[in-house]
């Protein structure tokens, strides 16, 4: 895919170069992991916290 078939930003905008849109991808992918790695450590948290002590592992990682 060329430039030249990558659509206009905001009606009369310049198209934007590959680069910016990759980097623009890449920062908005980073933003969503960082959001899911927060929400699954936090359920991990939950979880661990509403186990009885006894089925809680002894160790520590």
């Amino acid at each position: 895919m060329s430039e030249e078939n990558v659509p206009l930003q905001g009606g009369g905008a310049q198209p934007k170069g590959l680069v910016q849109q990759m980097e623009e991808l890449m920062a908005a992918l980073n933003a969503d992991l960082s959001a899911l790695d927060a929400d699954l450590r936090s359920a991990g948290r939950r979880k661990r916290a509403a186990r009885p002590a006894a089925e809680q592992p002894t160790h520590r990682p």
